[in-house]
């Protein structure tokens, strides 16, 4: 590891700052690459050449898609449309807006869905009177549960997609199993541990009709702007082809970064919005973030770091398939319950290659691990995933307190049982194809 030192201390010193969000995260990033590159331990050259461009712009892409889909009201008005269908069910109200925030966080950012399912389901509850906190942290962990499914669900699955080359469709037909049977087991034991709130209410008739007013004026606050039907039926044709284009990547020979922004450009070019003001709507910190991590992951690589990690740490526990397999999955899970689960994937995708050179274990079974691991993980605390800290966030501005072991009491039994869950898939998976 020559001259690594200074490279160390820089990515802790980020990596902390990041993890106890001292100052916003793409300055942490970037402040870190410019402290490097100002004593020469890199030239700027070397250093762009380490930004991982495709996961650059299938973020960039999907993030103009759904700016276009809010614009339209997609959002407010698919929100309204789940809160009519509820009925006022506590129940319905759990499971049906469960459905829809984990298939929107499969194919959308799960940060979007949280912003625009959170708020109408704490008006929604609070208005009936039912405590809001078990419906939004049910749906910030559901939102990372949905979002494992796919390439672009969840940023760690981006990462591994654009830096491994794995394609849309493989990420679906490894992924879908495990995270259907997660959302259905981790759904049940969300009813079943506070299955004395989610009591019918059909049996008394003034709540029954105190929901139906919660409900037009619900439909009047979040409707209250029109809703541009040409904009949005444009929006959901383009949706509609990025993931077709995604799903025929082996024919179309297209990589997924390619298509979002050039079905983004397609998009802004027939609905003729305001790019300009189209473009404040894309988490352009997020882009930065992502760009500054390569960079400070890449040095790190490159001065050897990152297969000292590798041969001292992870090639030590041997070369046994089941533990490799394992090992990826549960450190994952647990490291980025309490880390960012974006830096740690990072660091973990060439630890990952280099324990598949001294074990070439097939199908991709231990990139699968990591996604998962990285994924799932993410609900283990409060500050696991981006969604989580929305939801909280939002929860308190609507004057919900959710405190941090309030969050964890109920995300981190969930995340023990998907990890398991995982576990069981994964090894299954393993003894098919060894």
């Amino acid at each position: 590891m020559e001259n690594a030192t200074l490279p160390i201390i820089v990515f802790l010193a980020v990596y902390a700052v990041i993890t106890f969000e001292l100052v916003n995260k793409a300055v942490a990033a970037l402040l870190g690459v410019m402290v490097l590159l100002a004593l020469h331990v890199v030239d700027e050259h070397t250093a762009a050449s380490f930004i991982d461009f495709e996961t650059i712009m299938l973020l960039l892409g999907m993030m103009s898609i759904v700016a276009i889909l809010r614009k339209s009201g997609f959002f407010s008005l698919l929100s309204v449309k789940i809160a009519e269908l509820t009925q006022g069910s506590p129940l319905k109200i759990l499971v049906l807006f469960s459905i829809v925030t984990a298939v929107l966080s499969a194919f959308l950012d799960n940060v979007t869905t949280v912003l625009i399912i959170i708020p109408i389901i704490i008006e929604l509850t609070a208005g009936m009177g039912l405590d809001p906190k078990i419906y939004v942290i049910s749906q910030a962990v559901i939102s990372n549960i949905g979002g494992t499914a796919t390439l672009i669900g969840d940023p760690p699955n981006i990462i591994i997609g654009s830096k491994v080359g794995l394609s849309f469709n493989a990420f679906a037909i490894n992924l879908i199993l495990p995270v259907i049977v997660s959302f259905v087991v981790g759904l049940s034991y969300l009813w079943y541990r506070n299955r004395d709130k989610f009591q019918p209410i059909n049996t008394n008739l003034t709540k029954l009709f105190s929901v139906q007013l919660l409900l037009e004026k619900i439909r009047i606050e979040f409707l209250n702007s029109p809703i541009d039907r040409v904009m949005l039926g444009k929006g959901l044709a383009c949706l509609g082809l990025a993931i077709a284009l995604f799903v025929t990547q082996t024919f179309n020979g297209l990589s997924p970064g390619v298509v979002a922004v050039l079905v983004a450009m397609i998009l802004f070019t027939i609905t003729r919005v305001d790019v300009e003001h189209m473009l404040e709507e894309i988490e352009w910190s997020t882009l930065l973030f992502f760009a500054g991590l390569f960079i400070l992951v890449g040095i790190l690589e490159e001065k050897g770091v990152i297969e000292w990690i590798a041969h001292n740490i992870f090639l030590r526990i041997g070369d046994n398939p089941y533990v490799m397999v394992l090992t990826v999955l549960w450190v994952s899970g647990i490291v980025s319950g309490f880390l960012d689960n974006i830096p740690f994937t990072i660091t973990m995708i060439p630890i990952v290659r280099l324990m598949l050179e001294s074990n070439p274990i097939p199908n991709d079974i231990l990139w699968w691990a990591l996604a998962l691991g990285a994924c799932f993980g993410g609900n283990l605390t409060m500050i696991g995933a981006s969604a989580n800290i929305v939801s909280v966030g939002m929860a308190k501005q609507a004057r919900v307190n959710i405190s941090f072991f309030e969050f964890m009491k109920s995300s981190a039994v969930i995340t023990l049982i998907t990890l398991a869950i995982a576990s069981i898939y994964l090894t299954v998976y393993l003894w098919l194809v060894l």
